[in-house]
């Protein structure tokens, strides 16, 4: 009996036999990999019926995307086809140990509204501000825990009326990095709550998903990359510390070269470059998922409840509180999750960077 045709074109193929996973296999579909280009597909022709479980778990962690299996019939042999992933590596790195940092979402309303939002923010979101009051209170008890940096994020903080006021004192007890697209502070304001900010104790990190107009445009709107450039170099040029993160769609990886180039003439270091996956939560339709299991746990507070991590706000599972107090509550069922996570896994957890 003939084997039916393939439907699925690759770039180069090979031949594994008998061969299972364990006894080499794998070797010899890395090799292989590492001769078709990004985008590109290698095919595996095999024999052994335990590759067709073990191949995807391999291509999942590898970074690559499993195609496709075609069998001849139920007992083999089979054609797998397995799609080469991007070289680009995401940030990683340690995270931040649990009880040092402390998310806080002050509104969720935003001038923009893009397709990947795990926030679901949009210029029609309810705004969901963060009372002053409140959000100094939780400052103020983190503080007391020896907590050491918070964050603010959004929605875009600078549509807060308040932000200033929450940002001046809670610069007074920790260090403070606010989450912009930087493109609502140029004038009014915005601009003098902005110029008013302690440049020692407060960080910018700019949202910028291009070194170039197309892809930025293409997922936050026409216009956005300029306005985004013209705020960084306002931040800098008023002498406040600039970081930049970047999201980054799988078919996009050939933006990141120029985004560092861009990055680098601006005077944004390395170090101050982040790349980020888009994570499968909001309004986003793929991306890395997210799970209590999976991702290291950075406290996060809303208007409404307590967080896992500040992109899964918008999913119930990852909800730790109805209340974002008391503070001391919240980590302590955080760490009491983690405590039997680890009791019960010894694979650990992934950081999912957001600075």
């Amino acid at each position: 009996m003939s084997a039916p045709p393939s439907t699925v074109n690759a770039a180069t193929e090979i031949d594994g036999g008998a061969m299972d996973c364990g006894s080499g296999l794998l070797l010899m579909v890395t090799r292989g990999i590492r001769t078709v280009g990004a985008g590109e597909v290698l095919a595996i022709r095999t024999e052994e019926k335990s590759v067709v479980a073990d191949l995807p778990a391999w291509a999942r962690l590898a970074g690559h995307e499993m195609v496709d299996v075609e069998e001849q019939s139920p007992t083999g042999p089979w054609r797998l086809t397995v799609r080469r992933g991007s070289d680009t590596v995401f940030s990683t790195g340690g995270g931040a140990d649990l009880g040092t940092r402390l998310w806080i979402y002050t509104n969720f309303d935003c001038n923009l509204a893009c397709g990947y939002c795990c926030a679901e923010s949009s210029p029609r979101a309810p705004s969901r501000r963060m009372p002053t009051e409140l959000a100094l209170e939780a400052v103020e008890q983190f503080a007391e825990m020896d907590g050491r940096e918070v964050l603010l994020t959004g929605g875009e903080p600078f549509l807060h009326p308040e932000l200033g006021e929450i940002v001046s004192r809670s610069a007074q007890l920790l260090p403070v990095t606010i989450l912009t697209n930087a493109m609502v502070f140029a004038r009014g304001n915005r601009r003098a709550t902005l110029e008013a900010m302690d440049r020692d104790r407060v960080t910018l990190q700019v949202s910028l998903d291009s070194g170039t107009p197309e892809v930025h445009d293409r997922q936050r709107g026409s216009g956005s990359f300029a306005r985004a450039m013209e705020g960084l170099r306002l931040a800098r040029d008023l002498g406040f510390r600039v970081r930049v993160s970047m999201t980054l769609y799988d078919e996009d990886p050939a933006t990141v070269a120029a985004l560092h180039e861009t990055l680098l003439s601006e005077g944004v270091p390395r170090r101050d470059q982040l790349i980020r996956p888009v994570a499968h939560e909001g309004s986003a339709q793929t991306g890395q998922h997210i799970s209590a299991d999976s991702i290291a746990p950075e406290p996060t507070l809303t208007v409404d409840g307590a967080w896992w991590h500040p992109v899964g706000v918008a999913d119930p599972n990852l909800r730790v509180a109805d209340s974002p107090l008391p503070i001391r509550e919240v980590f302590a069922t955080i760490r009491d999750a983690v405590r039997v996570q680890d009791a019960s896994t010894s694979e650990g957890r992934t950081v999912f960077r957001c600075v």
